[in-house]
């Protein structure tokens, strides 16, 4: 895939940047940010009064797009990145920056939308919380690289066994579902992870005229 130089690359530095700021954010204002950009479930202000609680915030529609520059941790931060690094790179010489910011903001967004729903079950049960991170996004990229480089040879890390990125993202979009519906793993927004995928496999669908709804042109074949 050639050397991965960012310069060649400026949507995947600018979300470098943006992420990397966001979390500094964070770090100097706390709470707040999540308060204030945070992904929070529909109608908390009913679920206060009937709850008894106070002092949880609302959802805003901006959140679906801000949520996604917000990390709890260092190594939440890390392992986003440097999966955007590693195949978002690729993605964006192979279709172009303008085409890859629609694709990301769409998986980034759709996998926001998945998120609010079940977060907002959750809600209905007492069970409020916010979502944060970029994971939705990047498991669009992840299902994007394996649609374009099915054959891409990939290392893991446990066990340390080449696979073919096509079967990597059909294993981990498995266990994503499993998890999600199983409730394994509590903390981990799995079906944000799912909706960054389906959105993501419906743009590609659609830039190749596969969907009633055509493009202008086609991107991919």
């Amino acid at each position: 895939m050639g050397p991965r130089n960012l310069n060649d690359t400026p949507v995947v530095l600018t979300m470098l940047i943006a992420n990397g700021l966001g979390f500094v954010a964070y770090l100097l204002l706390g709470p707040a940010m999540v308060v204030g950009f945070g992904l929070w479930p529909l109608g908390t202000e009913g679920l206060n009064a009937r709850l008894g609680g106070g002092g949880i915030p609302g959802f805003e529609i901006w959140q679906l797009l801000t949520y996604g520059f917000l990390h709890g941790g260092m190594l939440h931060l890390f392992v986003n990145m440097f999966a955007l690094w590693i195949f978002g790179t690729a993605l964006e010489r192979f279709w172009g920056s303008r085409p890859f910011l629609v694709y990301y903001l769409v998986c980034l967004v759709g996998a926001g939308l998945i998120q609010l729903i079940v977060a907002t079950m959750a809600a209905d049960s007492g069970s409020i919380y916010p979502t944060i991170g970029a994971s939705g996004a990047v498991f669009g990229i992840l299902l994007g690289f394996a649609m374009m480089f099915p054959n891409q040879q990939l290392m893991l890390l446990f066990p340390p066994i080449p696979i073919k990125a096509k079967y990597f993202v059909i294993l981990y979009g498995a266990f994503e579902l499993y998890a999600g519906v199983t409730g394994s793993m509590s903390g981990v927004a799995h079906f944000a992870h799912l909706g960054g995928m389906a959105f993501g496999l419906l743009m590609i669908i659609y830039w190749r005229g596969q969907l009633p709804i055509k493009p202008r042109r086609r991107l991919m074949r």
